[in-house]
């Protein structure tokens, strides 16, 4: 079975390392898969590469240029797929539209995220281009209710959860993970990672990191993530609180070996899809505290994985997180409650195995 999956770019980002995973563990045996990137490369193309799967540059240069759904309809002609599967909206966009400029016999799209930024002219591009699509995969049901509630047909969605690998031991201990941050080890870690922007809230984080800093003087919080934010960020954090409550240390390779050794994990988002990052934290063994929006509810069951809190509310952020380090036994029932529950329920196997059931499905039934 020859598959397409189109995303944007391989940046460092939730859908992109779904979309890797997805490519390299389907089975070599039963799928051929080729990844066209939309818009430009990325790190995570690396991984792909190790992977042997095939990847081919579109490089849309603007945001309507015509050139790129031709060279990418061609492209997808010259591959022949059986399906194309688009990931994000400028891929959902022109990938499913020269998918079927290409007369590909199976075409689906995903979207990964509740997106309030959207205008009606995106909400008027994603109804017309639903009813011509065979299916819309997503990793949340609070997503596809989102999108049903501005007008796509709820019978077209399919909920299949994000995987995460079998975590390893850190290879480092906690001494030099501080170290590496720049953080001293006596100290207690409080980590946040993503991307510097707007959705993210990092504003709320920072504060509630003054206020636990404050409180007990002895813990630091690092945000691990770059973004458009960043210099904005940057200077908020030093008009109210200090590097040695809150610290920024940029994009990171090691965060598979620091987050282990974190204390408490915070996720303060206005919106998500089902984020990668949360997940990953709880199969650490990392007590998450998170804002309470539908992507989160998903994962975090408040008060048995993990603490949800109001959106915004930085002062129940810094009273969850005190009364977490002031009680250790506590913490440690909700992280262990928490990576049972990613063992068991979000696998890549199973994330991998509900796509290829849907794939073989989907051509079953064209």
């Amino acid at each position: 079975m020859k598959l397409a999956l189109i995303i944007p770019t391989m940046d460092r980002g939730g859908a992109e390392k779904q979309l890797c995973l997805l490519a390299s563990n389907l089975p070599s045996d039963h799928f051929d898969v080729h990844v066209f990137l939309l818009t430009r490369d990325g790190p995570l193309r690396e991984s792909l590469r190790r992977a042997g799967i095939a990847t081919t540059l579109i490089g849309k240069r603007f945001k309507a240029d015509p050139s790129a759904l031709f060279r990418l309809r061609d492209a997808l002609k010259d591959f022949a797929p059986d399906i194309v599967h688009t990931w994000i909206f400028a891929a959902n966009a022109f990938g499913r539209t020269a998918a079927l400029m290409a007369g590909v016999p199976v075409v689906i799209g995903s979207e990964r995220c509740v997106d309030p930024w959207k205008s009606w002219w995106h909400f008027q591009i994603d109804r017309a281009l639903s009813k011509r699509s065979t299916a819309i995969t997503t990793n949340s049901s609070a997503i596809e209710a989102f999108y049903v509630s501005h007008g796509i047909d709820a019978n077209k969605f399919r909920v299949i959860a994000n995987g995460v690998l079998p975590i390893h031991p850190s290879s480092i201990d906690r001494t030099t993970a501080f170290k590496r941050l720049g953080v001293p080890s006596n100290r207690k870690l409080i980590l946040a990672v993503g991307r510097l922007w707007e959705q993210k809230r990092y504003r709320d984080l920072i504060w509630a990191g003054e206020l636990v800093g404050a409180t007990r003087q002895d813990t630091t919080l690092i945000v691990i993530g770059d973004g458009p934010q960043h210099d904005e960020l940057l200077r908020f954090r030093d008009a109210v609180t200090t590097p040695r409550h809150v610290a920024f240390v940029g994009e990171r390779d090691d965060v598979s070996d620091l987050l282990p050794h974190a204390d408490l994990f915070w996720n303060g988002s206005e919106y998500e899809g089902q984020s990668n990052a949360i997940i990953e934290a709880m199969q650490a063994s990392v007590p998450v505290i998170a804002s309470n929006i539908p992507g989160n509810r998903d994962l975090v069951i408040d008060g048995v994985t993990g603490r949800l809190v109001p959106l915004g509310d930085r002062a129940e952020f810094a009273r969850h997180s005190i009364e977490l380090l002031d009680n250790p036994a506590m913490a440690n029932e909700l992280a262990d409650s928490a990576r049972n529950r990613i063992t068991t329920e979000f696998s890549v196997e199973k994330m991998v195995g509900k796509h290829a059931a849907l794939y073989r499905e989907l051509i079953d039934r064209s």
